[in-house]
């Protein structure tokens, strides 16, 4: 897609600082990172988000995920990690190529906030299996 930023990093048109790069995939370091470590990966398809994502595409993205987060533990030893995306304007997706952040996690002033608030009296075991249900009905949809 030629105004995607991150198309335009796997072609490169846009410099990246690369960490790992394969027929399918790419990974580089977030250039407004929260850490130090901070790292991006991405389909080399472009894929809008999670909603659009092939099967094959995600096989290829996720089997590498792993070695990604392992290599980033390895290097800096953080005392934890997160994986986040997101997928959809609401959702906070800025860049409609989909992108999956390693965070590598140090310590509670790392700017990293995350909390929320979960609904559990809204939801009880009747509700989650009718929930669940609903899901399931949807599976190959």
């Amino acid at each position: 897609m030629s105004d995607c930023i991150f198309c335009k990093i796997i072609d490169g048109s846009i410099p990246s600082t690369k960490v790992y790069e394969d027929d399918h995939v790419l990974a580089f370091m977030d250039v407004s990172p929260l850490t130090k470590g901070h790292t991006l990966l991405i389909p080399k398809q472009h894929v809008k988000d999670i909603f659009e994502m092939p099967e094959d595409v995600a096989r290829n993205l996720y089997a590498v995920a792993p070695k990604i987060a392992g290599a980033i533990k390895s290097a800096f030893n953080p005392v934890g990690m997160n994986t986040l995306n997101n997928n959809g304007a609401f959702a906070g997706q800025t860049v409609f190529h989909y992108h999956l952040h390693f965070i590598p996690r140090y310590d509670e002033t790392d700017g990293l906030k995350m909390k929320w608030e979960t609904k559990q009296s809204e939801f009880t075991f009747d509700v989650l299996g009718t929930v669940a249900e609903k899901i399931k009905e949807n599976l190959n949809a």
